[in-house]
């Protein structure tokens, strides 16, 4: 039993975890899971990085909706990657598009995140759960994610991914002939909208490029 204090969310979370039994389960069985649970409620955010979560769901259910979040500072490369995801996978796909002028567009210090949420607000405001491609390799902030979750909104969020090395998903993309942003060849490990994001050194982080010289490390999506 809940005490008074505890949160909504809290109790949900739990619910969700106990529901899903298994946090060690398969990419294919979470997403399975989250069919299962939620049907017709549940989306997919796709950035346009690659399309290994739209392989991976869509081999599951292919009526799952694909979410595109349009901020308008895209690259170009990343809208073509999104098209070729488009062309090949024909899946119910959503595009946010952007709504309202941003002030300090061209600032050095510029970052479309607060419109972005807002952006996936919207898309999720009819939906119940949506799936991520988070994966605790991405960053230490990420390290201890779980497979599903409940996030600020409410919504379980279920990341069919998460346990996947940087190694697993190259040999999945590799094995599947998966689309492949082509920054991602030329310096981009970790790429977001043009004004955040730089090619990174060798050595560095894979998301040393992103919000480079800020203590900035998400864009407020995963929060």
């Amino acid at each position: 039993m809940s005490t008074p204090t505890e949160s909504r969310v809290g109790i949900l979370e739990r619910s969700a975890t106990r529901a899903l039994l298994a946090p060690t389960a398969s990419a294919t069985e979470a997403v399975a899971w989250a069919v299962e649970r939620f049907g017709e409620d549940l989306c997919l955010l796709c950035s346009g990085q690659d399309a290994v979560l739209v392989d991976v769901a869509l081999g599951v259910d292919p009526r799952i909706e694909v979410v595109f979040i349009d901020t308008g500072f895209h690259f170009d490369e990343t809208i073509n990657t999104m098209l070729a995801i488009a062309e090949r996978y024909e899946p119910r796909m959503r595009v946010v598009a952007p709504w309202r002028h941003l002030p300090g567009t061209g600032r050095e210090d510029f970052c479309c995140s607060q419109h972005k949420v807002e952006q996936l607000d919207a898309a999720l405001a009819p939906r119940r759960a949506w799936l991520s491609g988070l994966r605790r390799a991405d960053s230490p902030e990420r390290a201890q994610a779980p497979i599903v979750e409940v996030d600020r909104r409410g919504k379980h969020k279920v990341n069919p991914l998460v346990a996947w090395t940087d190694r697993e998903v190259r040999e999945y993309e590799k094995a599947n002939d998966i689309i492949v942003n082509p920054l991602r060849d030329r310096g981009y490990p970790s790429i977001g909208c043009k004004p955040c994001t730089s090619p990174v050194a060798e050595g560095e982080h894979p998301r040393a490029g992103r919000w480079a010289g800020s203590e900035r490390t998400e864009c407020g999506l995963h929060l």
